[in-house]
């Protein structure tokens, strides 16, 4: 787009109402375009589409990653997410465990309180490249959901910014076009992070 931008912080549960309030014009923060979300933002396109992941224990004898490998067992997600959703529906026999943000569900990972923990695998695999996360290991991918993921992730602006939300769209599609984003893409990740 050529524009300057300005980044804020804000916590996750207030961003939509922060939106809203007009204390920023855009959310760009792996937000899943979700039928519940756009009753209240627009989105544009998606920019990317990273499965959902479990990680446990490097020790954990969990075998694989159906809902009844994990019956009874205790899966840490960050709540108001569509993976704390995904964990709830999904893994209905297992005790979820919903934490205002990633580091504290990651704490209880490292301090032994979880027996799993659900997220974006991009956010996992950064949590196991830190020294907290050499406690754990990759138990799988999951196969998100329509219902819950929607078609991936896309940058949130408020209802009826039409042109706003427009151009932020001709840019993802120029960069998709112009090899930008698979530099980016490729400096970053080992796979393309846009998905199908």
């Amino acid at each position: 787009m050529k524009a300057e931008c300005e980044f804020v912080t804000q916590d996750w549960d207030g961003i939509i109402p922060a939106l809203q309030a007009g204390k920023f014009d855009a959310i760009v923060a792996s937000m899943s375009i979700t039928e519940d979300r756009k009753k209240q933002v627009d989105f544009t396109n998606k920019y990317y589409n990273t499965p959902p992941a479990l990680v446990v224990p490097k020790e954990s004898d969990i075998a694989g990653i159906s809902p009844e490998d994990l019956a009874g067992k205790v899966i840490g997600a960050q709540g108001a997410t569509t993976h704390a959703n995904f964990a709830e529906t999904t893994f209905s026999d297992s005790d979820v465990k919903v934490y205002p943000t990633a580091e504290e569900y990651k704490l209880d990972m490292v301090n032994g309180r979880l027996d799993a923990v659900i997220d974006d695998i991009i956010v996992l695999q950064e949590f196991l490249d830190s020294d907290d996360g050499a406690c754990c290991k990759v138990l799988g991918t999951l196969t998100p959901r329509e219902d819950i993921y929607g078609p991936g992730i896309g940058i949130a602006v408020r209802q009826g910014e039409d042109e706003l939300r427009e151009k932020l769209n001709a840019a993802i599609t120029a960069i998709r076009e112009n090899g930008k984003y698979k530099e980016i893409n490729d400096k970053y990740f080992s796979f393309d992070v846009y998905g199908d």
